[in-house]
């Protein structure tokens, strides 16, 4: 062989070695899509394909999946598919689980401060409450909350202004809740018991059986559209509207903090924005829904619509005042803050919706009827 041809030779295999060199060097350097795929489990406190709630979180899964384009998948576990539903919030806490759906207001235990990120008696409607965690320093001091425990919130859900509940008998006075067993949690669980209730929290999926057995004498959940679903109507006839409980109940997606943190900033965004879009979707689903289901139990179940009377409306306002008032001035550092700035925007956001969407309501009930 010629000089020139062995030259050739040498130059065209030392050409082919660095082309896969580099190539094996590339393959280290930057995974396969399929390899950089992630998993993550959104353990919830729903009863799967519950309508609104556990629809909604099946729905918001299936956001950051599509958005992200499969990059972060997201399964979802119902109610006790992979633990019972108020351990939840512990799974991700202790990392058996990425991700939970639930509301802020079952984790009281750990912090009083939880339950003003999802509904207080007499307190923000669900536009109020948005406004405050998005404009008005809610997030932070919502983030500095779930710090303590490794996580980080998001509102996921929206179910607007709640029903009062289902009662076996109906409510003539304060004096006819004493002693009533009745299952309602968070702040207004608080406000009931000061009024004589015994007071019993447990998840949706319970609360059938717990009144057909009769461990329970009343039970309020959310409203029409699911109170429907799950059949209270077929053991009590007396429906409460509105609650003044929960005025603008928001659920909650909880994240692990550290986990989270390790997303590329493009997930964490998608996470973020389906959140967003979901809490306001849920809004409309209940909004669309809710009427429809009251027809149903009204006209083809019996039911029979109620109003609290003056005096048990009165109780709950003082008992709620009380409890914030304790929370603003006698709990730990974080609540304290959570609850003076939850008061003070309050003050300012009611404003608005007393002066301009209550005086519009008025007006037109009194002036607008279509045939």
């Amino acid at each position: 062989m010629k000089n020139n041809e062995c030259n050739t030779g040498r130059r065209k295999f030392i050409q082919t070695a660095a082309l896969g060199a580099g190539a094996a060097a590339a393959s280290v350097a930057a995974p396969s899509i399929a390899n950089s795929r992630i998993t993550w489990r959104m353990v919830t406190t729903w009863p799967k394909n519950f309508p609104g709630l556990g629809v909604g979180a099946q729905r918001l899964a299936d956001r950051i999946t599509a958005m992200s384009g499969g990059e972060l998948t997201v399964q979802v576990y119902s109610a006790g598919e992979l633990v019972p539903p108020l351990q939840s919030f512990d799974a991700v806490i202790e990392g058996s689980a990425e991700m939970s759906h639930g509301a802020a207001y079952y984790w009281q235990n750990k912090s009083p401060a939880t339950s003003f990120f999802t509904g207080v008696p007499y307190g923000m409607t669900s536009r109020e409450l948005s406004a405050w965690i998005r404009y008005m320093g809610g997030q932070e001091i919502w983030d500095k909350v779930y710090d303590q425990f490794g996580v980080k919130g998001f509102l996921s859900g929206d179910t607007g202004t709640q029903a009062g509940g289902w009662f076996r008998n109906e409510i003539h006075s304060l004096d006819d809740v004493q002693g009533l067993n009745f299952r309602t949690p968070g702040i207004g669980g608080q406000v009931w018991q000061r009024m004589g209730a015994n007071v019993v929290n447990m998840a949706g999926g319970e609360i059938y059986q717990a009144l057909q057995s009769g461990a329970l004498d009343a039970a309020e959940f959310v409203g029409p559209y699911n109170d429907l679903a799950l059949g209270f109507h077929q053991i009590c006839k007396e429906y409460y509207l509105p609650s003044f409980n929960e005025p603008g109940l928001a659920t909650e997606l909880v994240v692990n903090k550290s986990k989270f943190a390790e997303l590329p900033e493009r997930l964490q965004k998608i996470v973020e924005i389906a959140c967003q879009a979901e809490y306001d979707q849920v809004a409309s689903d209940f909004y669309a829904n809710d009427p429809i289901a009251l027809k149903t139990l009204v006209e083809e179940h019996g039911v029979n619509l109620r109003t609290f009377p003056e005096d048990l409306l009165q109780a709950g306002a003082n008992a709620a005042m009380d409890i914030i008032n304790e929370l603003r001035e006698h709990s730990d550092p974080l609540t304290r803050e959570t609850a003076q700035s939850y008061v003070r925007n309050f003050n300012l956001l009611r404003t608005r919706t007393e002066l301009v969407d209550q005086q519009f309501g008025i007006a037109r009930e009194k002036y607008i009827k279509y045939e």
